[in-house]
């Protein structure tokens, strides 16, 4: 029994280190006077002595296996440029699919070269094309964080042959970064993507387990001889803009229906050396960004939007500092959030009853630069700088007009560095912010004067980057007018003037707050089991919302997750994905503000369809923001369960369903449902249609409604709300060429409350539930028409004590965007854009599909049409 144990022990280790991945190495090939011809053809005579490899494997579904099929490619290069040949065999090309759609969103068959020419094993830049010749180009970063922001100027052609198709493809040296070496060593990864398949195979193997992607590079040698070469690119662009409205002769700024403009100005990419880029905008305009969709907020917590702007998103993980962590839609707390820069106003002018007023819907940017990059001793820079100007609402009256600043001239400085060591194992690094504002009008000291934060942070990988530990402090620091720091402890997310909030003091003398924060993560990563614990906290005094985003503060979390994958298919299944976690909050007042169980799984079915289940239960809370500055607020514990199912995406016809429920365990006390659908159709190649309805329906007892002085106490009124939203997006998108595109994008979008069932708190932590708040009664409560406010006689002695303002509501608006876009040379790009929107406001909480999207049609638009043209000079 020993010697068969011990055999078996000896089998084992044999087939783990017969398993071990070799790094594959290609050598490329320096040809000056190639004169490539970028058409997909290959027929120049330089390919012909090219060194052609292959022998390409699966990754998935069947990792290590031969792939379905093969794959051929040869590099060759010059003083200027890095010329890739890949030939994706296919014994059917009549499958291959050609999905045309617009720059970085590729469909269909797809061809990738990765190249780490830092060779630092943890950044790379990736240069994507489709079969139907639509480019993604994205850069790497933490050797697994994606960013497809990234926009350079490279060439491509494909081409279809009797043996599959074929990509050509140029990439200009002033594109990459790379050291002044004589002779050098890259690391590379050549991916293809066989759509019909869904089958991924590579040419350097790789493990779907393991944690690191770059670090596992094959080596691209053979490079000699070339010097790096700063891109020099300068883009000005010219704007012409046309808004029309509904005429209102009693409105000086809307009497003609329409009003005319203008506007000029500069984008330009700079190599300051060959590590460091610096790109700059002078006045830009973003016309042709895609707004916002519409929502209704009733929280505490600040809504969270997109940045869409190109010039903060490329690049944009250079400066990224997370408060919290992992990954995911919930983890937003961060040190820089880019919305911040070029902002609405922060103050609305009161205005007087014969007065009308016409404010910029976002504060100007008159000038911003960012420079990024990286060193070749490992240290990674960002700098960002930005000059918001100040503005002015005009005010006009039939006897006079005035103006009144509603923002002040404000700059913001952020800055990160990160360094790089133990073999791209390891780093530490540091970031900075500052915001400093030109107030001089005393109706915004409300705002701070500067505002400071930073931080430093540290990751380290080891036992071949399965393991990972992360950490990370950080501080922030505001200065202002009394009026401002008053503002600032009050605020919604720390209400330091809480009345049983011990551990918090809140002095109206202040002119300054401080606060900290910090992170730390220790995580197998590595693997099909995955594992992990983490602790985060943010003080009380924390406020980094003058350039950052936090929705909450005065905050400790602690988190632990597992996670199993199967990577192979088997039995009805390519992949499976399940986890589980737990986690529990804190105040700084060792107060237990909630804690929460959570166990989902994801799997892909062998028929290509995804369904996805979650279940969370989220026990007590004792929120601290409810009550906007009264005592925390004790919630009964609730459930959540979330689904969704995604047919085949390979299909003209696609379904996506997605639908949440929560209830409360506490009888009839709140729950609430929400769901989409998604209906995809690509009738073509070049054209698809998406329309995803979606509904909300929530019945909730304890909905905050205001808060009013009675007998020398405060009443804190909530009620009960049944809400209903309804919205729907429309989205065509018809790709013409892979530079000339037009979309479409509209939402029509109808939200409803309904308040009932009066009451005020009266023991906000009381054991029971229904001993924390006590109903208004008919003799207490009654109801103003001629006002439209309800009345209330608190001591039932006939005399009015306070009154209450209806707060139903229906709101409905339609938003609309069509933008045809024509890079007709690379990096110069003609704009044409339409925007509409439409808006409707009652004081009355009815739902009523049929009326409220006729109401909603009837109402006057307001539509944008502008001419954007750009043109880039460059080398």
């Amino acid at each position: 029994m020993k010697k068969l144990i011990t055999f078996t022990l000896l089998i084992i280790s044999l087939t783990s280190f017969s398993q071990e991945i070799k790094f594959r190495e290609y050598t490329t090939q320096k040809q000056e006077n190639a004169n490539i011809t970028i058409d997909g053809q290959f027929n120049e005579p330089a390919w012909q002595l090219a060194n052609w490899d292959g022998d390409f494997i699966q990754y998935s579904p069947y990792e290590g296996k031969p792939p379905y099929q093969q794959t051929e490619f040869a590099i060759i290069y010059d003083k200027n440029n890095i010329y890739l040949a890949i030939k994706a065999l296919d014994n059917n090309p009549d499958s291959i699919v050609t999905r045309m759609t617009r720059r970085d969103y590729a469909e269909g068959d797809i061809l990738s070269i990765n190249l780490d020419s830092y060779n630092d094993k943890r950044t790379a830049f990736g240069f994507n094309v489709s079969a139907a010749g639509v480019k993604t180009d994205v850069t790497h970063s933490d050797n697994v964080t994606e960013d497809n922001t990234w926009d350079p100027i490279w060439f491509v052609k494909t081409a279809f042959t009797e043996e599959g198709w074929n990509a050509e493809i140029a990439i200009p040296l002033t594109q990459l970064r790379f050291d002044e070496s004589e002779n050098q060593t890259w690391g590379m990864q050549i991916t293809r993507y066989i759509f019909r398949n869904d089958e991924i195979s590579i040419w350097q193997p790789m493990k779907r387990d393991q944690a690191a992607y770059i670090a596992n590079f094959g080596k691209l040698k053979g490079i000699s001889g070339i010097k790096p070469k700063n891109v020099l690119d300068i883009i000005p662009y010219a704007v012409a803009r046309l808004e029309t409205f509904e005429k209102n002769p009693e409105n000086p700024f809307r009497s003609e229906g329409f009003k005319t403009g203008f506007n000029a100005g500069l984008d330009a990419k700079v190599g300051l050396t060959n590590y460091l880029t610096m790109d700059l905008t002078i006045n830009p305009d973003f016309g042709q960004v895609e707004a916002d969709p519409s929502v209704i907020n009733l929280s505490t917590y600040e809504t969270y939007y997109q940045e869409k702007r190109p010039f903060f998103i490329e690049g944009k993980n250079i400066l990224n500092y997370k408060l919290d962590i992992g990954d995911g839609e919930w983890i937003r707390d961060m040190l820089f959030y880019s919305r911040r820069i070029g902002r609405r106003p922060n103050y609305e002018p009161v205005l007087n009853q014969d007065e009308y007023n016409e404010a910029p819907e976002f504060t100007r940017i008159l000038g911003a630069a960012k420079i990024s990059g990286k060193t070749k001793n490992g240290w990674s820079i960002g700098l960002l700088e930005s000059v918001i100007s100040e503005e002015n609402a005009e005010i006009r009256s039939i006897n006079e007009s005035r103006t009144q600043v509603v923002e002040p001239m404000t700059n913001y400085l952020i800055g990160r560095i990160q360094k790089d060591f133990n073999d791209g194992n390891s780093y530490i690094g540091g970031i900075a912010t500052a915001v400093n504002r030109d107030i001089n009008d005393p109706l915004l000291d409300f705002l701070h004067k500067s505002a400071f934060s930073g931080g430093v942070d540290w990751m380290h990988r080891w036992n071949n980057q399965k393991w990972r530990m992360i950490g990370g402090l950080y501080f922030s620091r505001v200065n202002g007018s009394t009026n401002a720091i008053s503002l600032t402890q009050k605020a919604y997310i720390r209400n330091f003037q809480r009345p049983d909030a011990d551990y918090l003091e809140y002095d109206s003398t202040r002119t300054s707050l401080s606060g900290y924060g910090g992170k730390f993560d220790i995580s197998k990563i590595g693997g099909k089991l995955k594992f992990g614990a983490s602790l985060t906290w943010k003080s009380p005094g924390l406020e980094i919302n003058d350039v950052g985003f936090a929705q909450q503060v005065d905050r400790i979390t602690e988190s632990t997750w597992i996670n199993y994958q199967i990577y192979n298919p088997f039995f009805i299944f390519r992949t499976v994905t399940l986890n589980a976690s737990e986690f529990v909050l804190w105040d700084f007042g060792g107060n237990k503000n909630m804690l929460g169980v959570v166990a989902n799984g994801s799997v892909q079915f062998k028929n290509y369809w995804n369904a996805s289940a979650s279940f969370q239960y989220n026990g007590e809370q004792l929120f601290s923001t409810t009550m906007r500055g009264g005592p925390a607020l004790k919630n009964p514990a609730y459930n959540t369960l979330q689904m969704s199912l995604l047919t085949n995406p390979q299909k003209k016809l696609t379904f996506q369903i997605f639908g949440e429920g929560n209830i409360s365990l506490e009888k009839d006390y709140s729950k609430s449902v929400s769901t989409s659908l998604n209906i995809g159709f690509r009738p073509i190649d070049a054209l698809r249609f998406d329309i995803t309805p979606g509904m909300y329906l929530s019945n909730n007892e304890l909905q905050y409604v205001t808060q009013k002085n009675y007998n020398s106490d405060m009443r804190y009124i909530f009620a009960r709300i049944r809400q209903n939203t309804l919205n729907m997006s429309f989205r065509i998108d018809c790709s013409i060429t892979p530079d000339f595109s037009i979309q479409y994008w509209g939402q029509p979008f109808i939200a409803t409350g309904k308040y009932s069932d009066y009451k005020f708190i009266i023991d906000s932590k009381a054991k029971k539930t229904y001993d924390r708040f006590q109903f208004y009664n008919q003799q207490q409560i009654g109801f103003n028409n001629q006002w439209n406010v309800f009345t209330i006689d608190d001591n039932i002695d006939g005399i009015t004590d306070y009154y209450i303002n209806k707060p139903d509501f229906n709101v409905k608006t339609f938003l609309s965007n069509m933008v045809l876009r024509w890079e007709y040379l690379p990096g110069s790009t003609l704009y044409l854009v339409w925007s509409q929107s439409r808006n409707a406001y009652v004081n009355n909480g009815s739902f009523d599909f049929t009326r409220d999207i006729k109401s909603l049609y009837h109402q006057p638009a307001d539509n944008i049409f502008l001419v954007k043209l750009s043109y880039r000079f460059g080398r």
